[in-house]
């Protein structure tokens, strides 16, 4: 259905003789606008099969590029308040959802997200550079974490472990809403390491995650305004193409193969940003 719909956007422009001045837009700022498109194809194919990992690929290979940080951000969560929207709606519809578990993580993450946004749009102006190496460094930690699953044997069961969801849900929505990403290898990661049932914590946390995703949009929207939208539009249509996908590809992708994969390349492009960072 998306595919046909992009299909007749284009023809129609191309009938009204839009389509070579559409491409030009498109080709503007290095043809960021494909890059992007590839970008949002691979972060979903890779969040759709692992749970988790399409904002830390984003911001990775954003912040790789020299976008700034609260540009990165502002984009990412634009882009994936669409993309979380759709994954909320199949989960419901599968029952995946805890009402009660979404409601003890969604509230404090929207106030976690409010702060993180507003924090990035000041520090991520005036102090760029050292925001973006802080960020950096943080993405390479998560690459070591998404990288240290594909060592782990499958638990046992365990106890569930008493959780305070309170704080995780702040703490998580702060750190996706400043970093651009992490809200899966932390939230989710927590929730299925203290032995939550892995359906209701996955469904229950990308709930919590598309309400935190959509305020920290808004919050973006209100203190930034409109930025780059080449960047949203491809992450956006990238997203968006793949999603029907996922659930296909997740029988037949090599889940562990593919954290060494992502795991490395995250670890490979923070390292970079890094160095470019402190000795540029």
């Amino acid at each position: 259905m998306t595919l046909f719909i992009v299909l007749i956007t284009v023809l129609s422009l191309y009938q009204f003789g839009y389509l070579d001045e559409l491409l030009q837009i498109l080709a503007k700022d290095h043809y960021i606008f494909y890059w992007m498109l590839f970008v949002g194809v691979l972060a979903e194919i890779v969040a759709g099969s692992m749970g988790m990992g399409y904002g830390v690929i984003c911001t990775t290979t954003l912040m790789f590029l020299g976008i700034p940080p609260h540009i990165v951000s502002a984009s990412i969560h634009s882009a994936e308040s669409f993309t979380t929207a759709a994954g909320s709606v199949s989960h419901i519809k599968l029952k995946n959802v805890s009402k009660s578990l979404v409601k003890k993580l969604a509230v404090p993450a929207v106030i976690g997200a409010i702060i993180g946004a507003v924090c990035l749009t000041y520090l991520g102006e005036y102090y760029s550079k050292i925001t973006k190496t802080l960020i950096a460094f943080y993405t390479l930690y998560l690459g070591f974490q998404i990288l240290s699953n594909a060592f782990k044997e499958k638990q046992s069961k365990a106890l569930k472990r008493k959780t305070n969801l309170t704080r995780l849900g702040i703490i998580g929505g702060f750190i996706d809403s400043f970093a651009g990403g992490g809200w899966g290898p932390l939230v989710t990661g927590t929730l299925i390491k203290n032995a939550f049932t892995p359906r209701f914590a996955v469904g229950s946390s990308t709930v919590a995650k598309c309400i935190l995703t959509i305020t920290a949009a808004v919050t973006f929207f209100f203190t930034l305004g409109i930025q780059h939208w080449n960047i949203i539009l491809g992450l956006l249509i990238g997203g968006i193409i793949t999603a029907p996908f996922s659930a296909m590809l997740t029988a037949k992708l090599p889940v562990k193969k593919m954290f060494l994969v992502i795991g490395t390349l995250v670890i490979v492009m923070s390292s970079i940003t890094i160095y470019k960072s402190v000795f540029s």
